[in-house]
């Protein structure tokens, strides 16, 4: 409608324009004979005064034109004043029937306004009692600030009334005495559990008030007699238990580890004894300390003697020495030696007590072992007895640090109270044992048990034995020394012209000293130990001498290589079944036991076959100084050897392996030696094949006669022995 409307305005305002044209058109021929125009006379509607401005009509003139309808109506070349009148029409006819709509629903508008008076009546209502709720509220909010104040300072005095309550309250948990605890602590015996846990409780009461005496609170004295005699009569009860189960330690055939178990169930008591009344503590303490000790005291020093009436009857003497001869006679008084002295020289199954199985196996009963007449050397003595002492001193030191409540040099100091008379009894029976004990290996095999009982005690966490293992090894190690110095100084002295008869099979000087060597170096390896080492080998040197001096006792040169080797082959032998195969002492016989073979070897095949060797060496010398055309004048030697040779070579063979088997007493070892001179003989006859095979000699008949390489090599294999 709004645009019929504006189309219609815009239609008059044509209109009024085209009725302006017309008229102007129909005046101008009516007009005066001067051709002038009078200007039109309007009335109000003066288009040419100021009041009407021009450029607002044509604003509006076009902003109609630009109307769709408008634009519509002009294209189609519609009369405007047709559809001026007609939209006018229209517009009358839409009026009059909205007024009928709005007389139609006039009770309906009516009924409306009627609502809308009664809605804004409710609605001014509304709005004068929300003022006075927000009036109210502004005075509740003012309220509410007012209580908030109000609660935080309530609060702010609650918290400071709670803490003063915590702390009074702590100090009066603290000040009084139930009477829980006093009924437990008068009445009950020291073994109950309530005992103990009001003991705990009145420890606790005894330090707050000495707490709160030190910060000068008054209510102290109220309690502190009550807490006073409590403490006495506490004290006095724990201290006859504790001397109670400290007596039981004295009596005969006590397994002392069953009341240590009990103390240290109550060790608290001790504590409390500490921190209450210490004169009592020093006394519980020194008490234990005395009567342990004398317990120790005498319980290690019988063990040790009745472990002493096990030993073997028979132990070196000072004259059993590893230079010393058999046949070596003693005066009238002296007692008998050993049956053999080799068995003091050898490990056989005695190694096995420093083995992991050995080291921690039960003690030796003495006892039991008389009863069964069984016999133990002395490291096996030496093993039951410090396993005793570790394995209690190790819980004689844990027990003290636990129960005493000690640590670091505090517990070392305590602990040798108790152990250290018995640790210095038995480094005394030690020393003692020392002065007059000639077995090295016994005292080496003492050596490494220590140090593997030392490694033991450093797992458990006691260093309360380290000095005493220093001290022990302190004795062991120069007596060691000394005996093995002994046997040096016996073999680099021995007279070889005062052993008897001599024959080319291994010495018994010798023997032992290969199972003594090897005895020590197998323990060694274990453990390894530089100077033992350097000790071992100035004893092989003195060996290897003696070996060249008995051997120089020989009149002719392969008897001596026959003692040499047997004897070299002895020891070698001898040390790999205990030493590795890399160790000093094995390849240093090793190394000798090669050069005496070749030797040997040189020497056997001299008498048969000197003088092939002596041609085949003078002939290759010849050539290399290329002098070969002296070999023509050889011609009835080189025949000789060719025949002799041919002739003899068999039996030579055959009387060489029967006489390298009688020699040696090891077979593998005489197999050995005559494979090596089989060996250099096929190479010494090809050197000679090489030798006749130069210009000088080729043309000689006698060459026809050599024996072929092949079959010289095929018959000696069958002279070669089998074992």
């Amino acid at each position: 409608m709004a645009a019929a409307a504006t189309m219609a305005a815009a239609a008059r305002e044509l209109v009024l324009r085209a009725e302006a044209s017309d008229v102007e058109e129909e005046e101008g021929p009516l007009g005066g004979g001067s051709g002038l125009q009078e200007p039109l006379q309007l009335g109000e509607l003066d288009i040419t005064s100021d009041e009407f401005i021009l450029d607002e009509v044509d604003v509006h003139i076009q902003a109609n034109l630009e109307d769709e309808l408008v634009k519509e109506a002009l294209k189609t070349g519609v009369d405007l004043r047709h559809y001026s009148k007609q939209v006018e029409l229209e517009l009358q006819q839409i009026e009059q029937k909205s007024i009928r709509d709005y007389i139609q629903e006039s009770e309906n508008i009516a009924s409306l306004h009627n609502q809308i008076t009664a809605c804004d009546a409710v609605l001014e209502r509304m709005e004068q009692m929300l003022g006075a709720f927000q009036s109210d509220l502004s005075s509740i909010s003012s309220e509410i600030r007012t209580l908030q104040e109000q609660s935080g300072a309530m609060n702010i005095r609650l918290r400071n009334r709670q803490a003063v309550r915590g702390k009074l309250g702590e100090l009066v948990d603290g000040l009084v005495v139930p009477s829980a605890l006093v009924t437990a602590i008068l009445e009950a015996p020291v073994t109950e559990p309530r005992f103990l846990e009001q003991l705990q409780e009145l420890d606790a009461k005894a330090a707050a008030v000495r707490e709160q005496e030190a910060m000068g609170t008054a209510a102290c004295a109220v309690v502190r007699g009550v807490l006073d005699r409590l403490r006495v009569k506490a004290v006095t009860k724990i201290r006859e238990f504790i001397l109670q189960k400290i007596y039981s330690f004295r009596k005969p055939m006590t397994n002392y580890q069953i009341p240590q178990a009990a103390l240290l169930k109550y060790r608290f008591f001790y504590q409390f004894l500490l921190g209450n009344e210490r004169a009592t503590a020093k006394e519980i303490r020194d008490e234990y300390v005395e009567t342990l000790s004398k317990i120790y005291l005498s319980y290690y020093r019988s063990y040790v003697g009745r472990l002493m009436k096990v030993q073997y009857e028979e132990v070196a003497e000072k004259d059993d020495l590893m230079g010393v001869e058999d046949t070596a006679k003693k005066g009238f008084f002296s007692k008998p030696s050993l049956r053999s002295r080799n068995t003091i020289f050898t490990l056989g199954t005695r190694g096995t007590v420093i083995s992991p199985a050995e080291l921690e196996a039960p003690i030796l009963v003495p006892h039991t072992a008389q009863r069964g007449e069984q016999r133990y050397p002395f490291e096996a003595l030496f093993r039951s007895q410090h396993y005793a002492l570790l394995d209690n001193s190790c819980r004689e030191y844990l027990f003290i640090c636990e129960f005493f409540i000690v640590s670091g040099p505090a517990a070392h100091d305590l602990f040798h109270a108790v152990m250290g008379r018995t640790l210095s009894m038995t480094l005394k029976h030690l020393e003692s044992y020392l002065a007059d004990c000639y077995d090295a290996i016994a005292v080496f095999l003492c050596i490494h048990i220590v140090l593997r009982f030392r490694n033991i005690a450093a797992k458990r966490d006691v260093p309360a034995l380290d000095r005493y293992w220093e001290q022990v090894l302190a004795l062991l190690w120069p007596r060691f020394e000394l005996i093995l110095e002994m046997n040096v100084q016996s073999v680099r002295s021995t007279d070889p012209q005062r052993l008897g008869g001599l024959d080319t099979r291994p010495h018994y000087i010798t023997r032992r000293y290969a199972e003594f060597s090897s005895a020590l170096v197998s323990i060694n390896q274990t453990i390894p130990n530089e100077r033992t080492l350097q000790l071992l080998g100035q004893l092989q040197v003195e060996v290897e001498n003696f070996v060249l001096r008995v051997a120089a006792e020989f009149s002719s040169r392969k008897e001596q290589l026959v003692f040499l080797i047997n004897n070299y082959d002895m020891m070698l032998g001898v040390l790999m079944e205990r030493a590795a195969d890399d160790s000093k002492e094995v390849e240093s016989f090793q190394q000798l036991l090669n050069a005496r073979t070749q030797e040997f070897i040189e020497e056997l095949l001299s008498p048969p076959f000197g003088g092939l060797v002596a041609f085949v060496k003078e002939a290759e010398a010849l050539i290399e100084r290329g002098q070969a055309e002296r070999l023509r004048g050889e011609e009835a030697r080189v025949t000789q050897l060719i025949r002799g040779f041919g002739s003899s070579w068999k039996a030579s063979v055959e009387s060489l392996s029967q006489d390298v088997m009688r020699s040696f007493t090891n077979f593998r070892n005489g197999t050995s030696i005559i494979q090596g001179a089989l060996t250099q003989l096929i190479q010494l006859y090809h050197r000679f094949h090489r030798v006749l095979s130069q210009p000088q000699l080729r043309a000689l008949p006698a060459r026809a006669e050599l024996i072929n390489i092949h079959h010289l090599m095929v018959e000696l294999k069958k002279h070669k022995p089998n074992f």
